[in-house]
């Protein structure tokens, strides 16, 4: 795999924790897997060892960039890129919002470098058998690796985010370039990929495949989890009221078990809904709820949020860091969830709101369309309430069906419905999987 971001050394979208659980869930099912990744300042404040190879890599543009290798618990290899002048930052893609202006030229060297790489294990006898490029970073390689003489190596491409904050032209084109020549496209679910299919204006004899993204159920195990308070599973979860209690004492909330606890997750953006949370807060505040938003925020919305803990301390929490240990908390004490985005390719705040037991309240765009089945009045069908205008009054409409659900006789069923699903990534590795033959039968 050839890829920008790699959770939890380099991440700041849901490609991220794609790239590191679907390799996970290859190597589980008995594949060799190697992550291809610029060295980034997470990787060297993880504590992974890593080694140097004595021999710089040869770059087909002239150059050469140094080689690290690692290993990761799960025995995917890693192999890292290192260029401290492109690639030495906080962020994979750009900084306050704004994109790195020098993107174009380090996506260039992450294909570079990954064309030599793939040429060279080629020479030593131990090639890869396909390449699979993650998102524009990587979109180049096949054109880079046409550069140096050798066999055409199958390539799979997944877009995870066609729409992604701050991606410039330069993204847009490389994308653009990739899927005409890479065997097979993919992104991140199967609504998603009509949708792109349309707006990239992509041929209809290479149509793009959508793979709904999982989640990892050895890291979102309530089972098991050893950042909540007490444990639970599906079939008991009466310790919810335990992490909840745990979690309402922690952000100075009063401690009711009984009252609804619904938690708002970031990132927060415009594109993610921030102004459609921010209009609808009074409203969901008026239902009676404790609501707990754990997002960093632009300074206006930040503001905003500051003032309302002011005034309602008994009613409103903002977490405005956070870490894995504490969404796991959280989303462990949460009753519901409300994701509302503007679009949501595939997401993962759904899934983990199921995974933990939480009811997901979610706008029907994109992935979420995939993942989350809308409950039918009676309860016996569905694993969510969704809402599709982006409007204040059917957010709160939606709420108010979740908050019904809350109330009732049925919710210990719903919330074991839920929590049943089969949300792990093995069912999409076994499709990436197809997706690898096709693109093989596609390569010879």
């Amino acid at each position: 795999m050839v890829a920008l971001e790699l959770s939890p050394f380099a991440c700041e979208t849901d490609a991220g924790d794609a790239v590191a659980s679907l390799s996970k869930a290859l190597r589980q099912l008995g594949h060799n897997v190697t992550v291809a990744i610029p060295r980034q300042p997470g990787f060297d404040e993880s504590g992974l060892l890593m080694a140097r190879r004595l021999t710089p890599l040869p770059l087909p543009d002239g150059g050469e960039v140094p080689v690290l290798d690692a290993q990761l618990p799960s025995g995917v290899q890693v192999t890292l890129f290192d260029a401290p002048v492109l690639f030495d930052r906080p962020s994979p893609y750009s900084t306050d919002g704004v994109e790195h202006p020098d993107n174009a030229q380090r996506f260039a060297l992450l294909s570079q470098a990954a064309a030599a790489l793939v040429r060279q294990r080629a020479a030593q006898g131990t090639a890869f058998d396909i390449v699979h490029l993650h998102d524009a970073p990587a979109a180049l390689f096949p054109a880079a690796l046409a550069r140096i003489p050798g066999p055409s190596v199958p390539t799979v491409l997944t877009i995870h985010d066609a729409d992604r904050p701050a991606r410039g032209d330069d993204e847009l084109e490389a994308l653009s370039t990739g899927i005409t020549q890479v065997d097979v496209v993919t992104t991140v679910s199967p609504t998603y990929a009509a949708a792109l299919t349309t707006a990239l204006c992509v041929s209809p004899d290479k149509p793009i495949v959508g793979i709904s993204n999982g989640v990892d159920h050895a890291v979102h195990n309530p089972a098991t989890d050893s950042a909540l308070a007490s444990r639970y599973n599906a079939e008991d979860a009466s310790h919810k009221g335990v992490c909840k209690g745990a979690v309402l004492r922690e952000l100075e909330l009063p401690i009711d078990i009984d009252r609804p606890l619904l938690l708002i997750d970031g990132p927060l953006t415009p594109t993610s809904g921030l102004d459609l949370v921010l209009a609808a807060m009074s409203g969901l505040l008026k239902t009676g709820t404790a609501v707990v938003v754990a997002s960093e925020l632009p300074a206006a919305a930040a503001k905003k949020l500051k003032a309302l803990r002011t005034r309602r301390r008994d009613d409103f929490a903002w977490v405005e860091r956070t870490t894995v240990q504490i969404r796991h908390r959280l989303y462990a004490a949460a009753d519901l969830a409300l994701i509302a985005p503007r679009h949501a390719p595939c997401g993962n705040q759904q899934l983990i709101a199921q995974r933990y037991g939480a009811l997901p309240i979610a706008r029907a765009v994109g992935g979420i369309n995939d993942t989350v089945v809308d409950c039918d009045a009676s309860l016996e069908t569905g694993t969510g309430f969704l809402f599709d205008d982006e409007s204040e009054e059917a957010l709160l409409g939606a709420v108010g069906r979740a908050l019904t659900a809350f109330g009732s006789a049925s919710l210990p069923r719903l919330r074991r419905r839920i929590m049943r699903l089969d949300l792990g990534w093995d069912r999409p590795a076994r499709r990436y999987l197809q997706v690898y033959r096709q693109a093989l039968g596609a390569g010879r």
